[in-house]
Formats: C-alpha cells, sequence, structure tokens
C-alpha cells in the first residue's frame, strides 16, 4: 500500500510538472508563422543626439544687466535696467529702463536702443552701465507699455527701423 501511495505521488508531481511547464508556455504567445508576417524592413540603428555644447565664461568677462543702474555720459542717475527687447530672430534690439521716481512711485519706463548702451566700465555687481544719452531726451521720451507699439529712444544715427509687424 506503501509504494503505491508513492507511486501515486511520483505520477502526480510529473503530472503537475508537465502541466505547469505547458501552462508557462501557453502564456506567451508563439509567433504567427512566416508567411503572416509583415516584412518591414530592419529598422536604421538611432545615432546618439551629440553632446550639449559647453562655453566657459570667466567670472569677469560677463555679467548680467537686469537690475542694473544706467548714468548718463556726465554720471547723472538714469535709472535701472528691467527688461531686454528682442526681435524674432533673438538679436537684442533695446533695454527697458525705469526712470524717475523714488521706489518705483513716480516711475515710468521707457526703451532704448541697445547700442546706445556701454558696458565697459561693468565689472562688479554694483557697477552701472553707461547711456549715450542725456537726462532731457529720457524725460522727452514717451512711456513704454507692454502690448503697444514700441518706440525705442536711441543715440544720433544709431537706431535701425523695427519691423515690428515682419512675419
Amino acid at each position: 500500500m506503501r509504494a503505491r501511495i508513492l507511486f501515486t505521488l511520483a505520477i502526480i508531481g510529473v503530472a503537475s510538472l508537465y502541466a505547469a511547464r505547458s501552462w508557462g508556455e501557453g502564456d506567451s504567445a508563439a509567433p504567427p508563422p512566416a508567411e503572416q508576417q509583415p516584412s518591414a524592413p530592419p529598422a536604421a540603428p538611432k545615432e546618439p543626439p551629440p553632446p550639449a555644447s559647453v562655453t566657459i565664461i570667466g567670472a569677469s568677462e560677463a555679467h548680467g544687466v537686469l537690475g542694473r543702474d544706467v548714468r548718463g555720459p556726465k554720471g547723472e542717475d538714469m535709472g535701472r535696467i528691467v527688461d531686454v527687447i528682442v526681435d524674432r530672430e533673438g538679436t537684442v534690439r533695446a533695454a527697458v529702463i525705469d526712470f524717475g521716481g523714488f521706489l518705483g512711485v513716480g516711475s515710468r519706463k521707457i526703451v532704448v536702443d541697445w547700442n546706445a548702451l556701454h558696458f565697459g566700465g561693468v565689472a562688479k555687481k554694483g557697477d552701472s552701465i553707461t547711456l549715450d544719452l542725456t537726462k532731457e531726451q529720457v524725460m522727452a521720451a514717451p512711456e513704454y507699455k507692454e502690448g503697444t507699439p514700441i518706440v525705442v529712444l536711441g543715440a544720433a544715427g544709431s537706431l535701425k527701423p523695427w519691423q515690428y509687424d515682419h512675419q
């Protein structure tokens, strides 16, 4: 009787192993016959993207301009740069200067041609940018309002027409 039980258990074990093996093979979908597979050309190997370009600029070679003080040719306070205007090609065209007032009260924004600004004396964060315009010229400039055509105040002979409706 004992031999019969062992024989039955062995048969059940072998049957279980066979069933498990058959069940595992049934889960993976068999590939369709060769005549049914679409004949797609082999995919071309993807080339890795080129590495990013890296440029190192020395700390004394370049500085940010936003928030910088702007001074006239005689050293008078002209305000501070609050924005930079670029055209559709990404070329810097002008700077928005917050002019006049005290702590933002009574001030107005004007736009000056980028070529009227000089950055030669800007070595430290506290250094100012020089503007080729007098205080009277800046005071007479129209106020900049976002969403309206931009009137750019330029130094004599340096301002070129801006095709703002160019597409």
